[in-house]
């Protein structure tokens, strides 16, 4: 019998996959990409499929959404855990049914059933006011670093319209002042200019 290798860690990490430490109450933001990044929820009807979605599940778990932007084949969201809940591990749960009913409907329309559609998730619990600050500004100027509309609140599938529109005029101009490009954020996603 072989032993097993001293130097590994016990419960060492895929290293594929991003390890989701959801143990803790608080405000996550959440990225999650389709497979390959192909571009399964291009155009008006796909994208308002997913940013329903999205909208419902998060409500139907009791996750509180502050900020969101859906593309073609990715979507970001700031949003606070559930209040009663001891943790965040609902998360994998919700993100998991969206993934579900959305791959399955995106499938029928295709024709392509049990293709992959979507790939994964990274999550990271924000702990300090600046970046928590910074990523709402990022989820709702997401469209125009994509370079879809100049103005955020032009694009329907994100919360920049939302946000001005019930939010006080001091907050939407001190968030949107917070500096987004010394974030570490992967989004090197192309999305599609349909929509």
């Amino acid at each position: 019998m072989v032993s097993p290798d001293p130097i590994l860690p016990k419960a060492a990490a895929w290293p594929h996959a991003p390890v989701h430490r959801l143990s803790e109450t608080g405000t996550y933001f959440v990225t999650a990409g389709t497979y390959r990044k192909a571009h399964h929820f291009r155009g008006a009807k796909r994208l308002g499929v997913l940013h329903r979605g999205l909208l419902r599940v998060t409500r139907d778990a009791g996750w509180r959404l502050e900020a969101w932007a859906v593309f073609s084949n990715h979507y970001h969201f700031v949003a606070h855990c559930p209040e009663d809940a001891g943790d965040a591990s609902n998360l994998s749960r919700m993100l998991g049914l969206l993934h579900e009913k959305t791959a399955k409907w995106v499938n029928r329309l295709d024709e392509r059933n049990g293709r992959q559609v979507w790939f994964n998730f990274r999550d990271t619990r924000l702990t300090y006011e600046g970046s928590y600050l910074a990523r709402l500004n990022y989820c709702h100027q997401n469209a125009v670093r994509h370079g879809l509309v100049r103005v955020a609140s032009q694009y329907p599938w994100c919360s920049a319209a939302w946000f001005e529109r019930t939010t006080g005029a001091a907050l939407v101009q001190t968030i949107y002042g917070f500096k987004t490009e010394r974030l570490n954020l992967p989004d090197d996603f192309d999305v599609s200019s349909e929509w």
